[in-house]
């Protein structure tokens, strides 16, 4: 029996993207951090990405399942790292309270995800431009953050959350793109293939 699949990217893509998007207006200095972002990490940035890389595992695609599952994990972790030492149930079981990490940890936290995406990029070379640039964006996005963190500089963290919704915005056109150009059978939106 011969099954066809969905594509799952445009699920992980606009998970990603949306998310980033709304994460780095907080980081442009458009609202605080708040339940939204937090919830969105956890939901569809987290959660979405997470079923996409499974599906991805189901389609053979190593890269999409690495990628998707990864990011998702992130979106976890981050807001696992705001949360966790607010919660006094894991307080009450620690020895000493746990204390939110430092400037030095979130600077290594994002530099490994910068290092990791920088490596990732070189698997979309052989895709189109457009996922390029979402690759490409989010790694120099993660070592701003990085270099923001360890110099302290506010006007990093601008830059910073400026690129983010490029970053975020490229990942929604990518997604977006992959779904119209599917239903309609032709190029709506242009990803210019690489080869």
């Amino acid at each position: 029996m011969n099954e066809r699949l969905a594509n799952p990217a445009p699920l992980g893509l606009l998970g990603f993207g949306i998310t980033t998007v709304l994460l780095n207006l907080h980081n442009a200095g458009f609202y605080s951090l708040n339940s939204m972002i937090l919830a969105m990490g956890l939901a569809y940035g987290g959660l979405a990405q997470i079923f996409a890389g499974i599906m991805e595992y189901k389609k053979g695609n190593t890269f999409g399942t690495t990628a998707f599952s990864s990011y998702g994990l992130f979106w976890w972790s981050l807001v696992v790292l705001l949360v966790l030492p607010r919660l006094t149930m894991f307080n009450a079981l620690a020895t000493s309270p746990l204390q939110a990490p430092d400037s030095t940890a979130m600077a290594a936290y994002f530099f490994m995800w910068g290092l990791f995406t920088f490596v990732m990029f070189f698997g979309t070379l052989k895709t189109n431009r457009a996922l390029q640039f979402v690759f490409l964006s989010l790694a120099v996005l993660f070592f701003l953050l990085t270099a923001k963190e360890l110099t302290g500089n506010t006007d990093l963290g601008l830059v910073a959350g400026y690129e983010g919704i490029i970053c975020g915005l490229s990942a929604v056109y990518t997604a977006l793109a992959e779904v119209l150009n599917e239903v309609h059978e032709r190029t709506v939106l242009p990803l210019c293939a690489t080869s």
